[in-house]
């Protein structure tokens, strides 16, 4: 008979951002833990609640599959003596394997004994296979309470662990399992009593406790849009907010509170980020895109003495909005040009002056962009302005207060101030994308700012020796230089990224020795960026190496990798195998001027002549970017390569005819670098 399993692990209240990761983390662990005590099973399901954790998994063989190992003993020379009798390491091997000396075989030069484990019935593996659950759990920091040495996310407060209906018995940090869970903090019993894994989730239920974390996301989503729509409005919906709250809650209830009308005349954004990031509310918009007066929740608890929470939560938000109407109060009395000197007060980073300097660096940047994209002369201008206030913001009242709103208040006080449209969203777009998945910047203003802004804290960090290592990335550069490659490929950028990462450090440093070592390095880290971008683009690793050696324009790599896969070059076996022969002949060969006069054969003659008819094109198809219209033109040119070296030896006595040869293929060979290194592809 099958069984199902049970182990549920009780703490105080985890933190909320941590727990998809946990889930997913319990659920591979589950499952390698059962393959290796060889047990066979249907299912692992992972539910985690902020007190909670727990995995069932079911339909688990009832006893382990047996275990047939091949161990090697001592050699054939050593294990017998010359007469052919079992010397004592022989014996001594047989006996620690439990093995008799007459079933020990010889295979080459070793004896050998085969072994058959008897699998375990599954109770008798269970606690070791629970046990490892718990203590296998990896977190960014743990703890440990009181005198034990034992650690975890959270202190540890019950354990069930079962079999059906049997428990299975299980410490850690001096908690022993049982069948006993516990509640609803407030609406339950501590004592709930589990009577078989089966039922756990029902049972759990009756004690509110609603641990299928996607069973409670869409009760919460279902509860707000109920009471948005009693308010005939519209949710704004964040998905990072509802992760958040689902992790927050044990039995979720929606409710909604008002807002003084006077607060919806601020901004926005000084409106919303006080209610959904710090209060964890929803905004509430009209059918015409305009703030209601009205916030959503949602409570750990049922709908007993809701107005009570309304009115509590009303207090705490009323608070929160008369600090943003206070702030935004002091900084209207100056515009945001004003506030730019004040940035002086505020350090960028260690050695790297302040966020004026940053401001200042930024405009540099921002020039250069403008001259090397030809934007226009109004965009230009336009630039140099958002460029110029681009920092203003951190030093106003309400940013500071509010770290969250960098960016937006620049632009809803770069409206106020009458500054154009495209300035006020530029300063806003620096800061794009923010997190994975976030919208990217629209304008070539905008996405101009937001590069320089990448690019100097990059070269910034990596200067202080500040490299992400591992899953180290303090100043979340990795992010950062995603942002810049999905930039450069959403504004369909042709751009040499080198030109700005020089003049960035140039900015920053007078050291040449130091500069010329982190820019290598930060190409390096932008080309590691790329391969996992194009990687989560299912783009083949063989092809991603293929157009990946030169990264310097970011946007042609992806063209080239896009064209590869469109003219589906990896089923071009031909051309592979001609590019792969010319990568080997001429390997660490350099090129010397061509000389029409000392070709010899009529193979060589056709192939200079073929190559000099398509050079030029490919070159100027290769500037445009026409990736796919070199393909043709390149392969017609297989045959007479191939003709070439099937008929015409290269490394001959006469230099000269060598060293021609030799160039001939080496230009040969470059243009089908224009495009990749077809060598590389399997």
């Amino acid at each position: 008979m099958s069984k199902n399993l049970l182990l549920e692990i009780g703490t105080e209240e985890m933190p909320a951002k941590i727990m998809p990761g946990l889930v997913e983390q319990l659920n591979q662990l589950a499952n390698i833990e059962m393959k290796n005590a060889r047990l066979s099973f249907d299912d692992v399901k992972v539910y985690a609640t902020p007190r909670r954790l727990a995995v069932i998994i079911e339909k688990s063989s009832e006893i382990q599959s047996d275990e047939n190992l091949r161990k090697r003993g001592p050699s054939i020379k050593a294990a017998f003596d010359k007469e052919g009798n079992p010397t004592r390491a022989l014996q001594g091997f047989a006996k620690s394997q439990k093995v008799d000396i007459e079933k020990i075989e010889k295979e080459g030069e070793y004896t050998w004994a085969n072994i058959t484990n008897k699998g375990k019935k599954i109770q008798e593996v269970l606690p070791v296979i629970f046990k490892n659950l718990i203590s296998n759990l990896n977190f960014s920091r743990s703890m440990n309470w009181g005198t034990e040495k034992e650690r975890f996310i959270r202190p540890i407060r019950w354990l069930v662990a079962m079999c059906d209906e049997e428990i299975i018995p299980v410490e850690f940090a001096h908690v022993k399992s049982g069948n006993i869970s516990r509640g609803h903090r407030f609406l339950a019993s501590d004592h709930v009593e589990i009577k078989n894994a089966e039922s756990y989730k029902e049972t759990m239920k009756k004690s509110f406790v609603i641990v299928d974390q996607d069973e409670r996301r869409q009760m919460i989503i279902e509860g707000l849009k109920k009471v948005s729509e009693k308010l005939n409005g519209i949710l704004w919906e964040n998905k990072g907010l509802l992760e958040e709250i689902n992790y927050l809650v044990e039995y979720p209830t929606a409710l909604y509170g008002k807002i003084d009308e006077k607060f919806l005349q601020l901004p926005v954004p000084a409106v919303v980020t006080p209610m959904r990031d710090h209060q964890r509310y929803y905004p509430l918009r009209s059918k015409n895109g305009k703030l209601m007066p009205y916030f959503l929740t949602v409570r750990n608890g049922g709908t007993q003495s809701l107005e009570n929470v309304k009115v509590g939560n009303e207090r705490v938000l009323r608070a929160r909005l008369e600090d943003a109407q206070f702030f935004f109060d002091e900084d209207r009395k100056k515009s945001l040009e004003n506030f730019r000197e004040n940035l002086k007060r505020i350090n960028y980073q260690e050695g790297m002056g302040t966020m004026l300097d940053k401001a200042n660096r930024l405009s540099a940047l921002t020039e250069l962009f403008a001259k090397e994209w030809k934007l226009s002369d109004e965009e230009a201008k336009d630039l140099k302005r958002a460029s110029y206030l681009s920092k203003s913001d951190l030093a106003t009242h309400m940013v500071t207060e509010f770290t969250e709103l960098q960016g937006e208040m620049g632009k809803e006080y770069a409206l106020l101030d009458n500054e154009k449209e495209t300035v006020a969203n530029a300063i806003f777009e620096q800061y794009l994308p923010r997190f994975s998945g976030d919208v990217l910047p629209k304008s070539n203003i905008g996405r101009a700012l937001s590069l320089a802004d990448k690019l100097d804290n990059l070269t910034a960090t990596f200067l202080r020796g500040l490299i992400p290592t591992g899953s180290q990335d303090p100043f979340a550069l990795r992010r950062q230089t995603i942002g810049i490659v999905n930039i450069l490929n959403d504004g369909k950028i042709h751009w040499d990224i080198t030109s700005g990462i020089k003049k960035a450090l140039d900015l920053l440093s007078d050291d040449e020795k130091q500069k010329n070592k982190v820019l290598l390095q930060i190409l390096e880290f932008i080309r590691q960026r790329v391969k996992v971008i194009m990687s989560d683009l299912k783009i083949d690793y063989d092809i991603v190496d293929a157009v990946s050696d030169d990264m310097t324009d970011i946007y042609a790599v992806f063209r080239k990798a896009n064209a590869v896969i469109e003219m589906n070059v990896k089923e071009e076996i031909e051309l592979r195998q001609v590019v792969t022969r010319l990568s080997h002949i001429t390997k660490d060969k350099n090129p010397v001027k061509i000389q029409e006069s000392l070709f010899e054969a009529n193979e060589e003659k056709e192939l200079y002549k073929a190559y000099i008819e398509i050079a030029d094109k490919l070159k100027a198809e290769c500037e445009a970017h026409e990736y796919i219209k070199m393909f043709e033109p390149l392969k017609n040119l297989v045959k007479y390569i191939n003709a070439f070296l099937d008929s015409v030896m290269v490394m001959v006595e006469n230099e000269d005819v060598k060293n021609n040869r030799i160039s001939l293929l080496i230009e040969v060979l470059n243009l089908y670098k224009m495009w990749g290194d077809f060598s590389k592809l399997v």
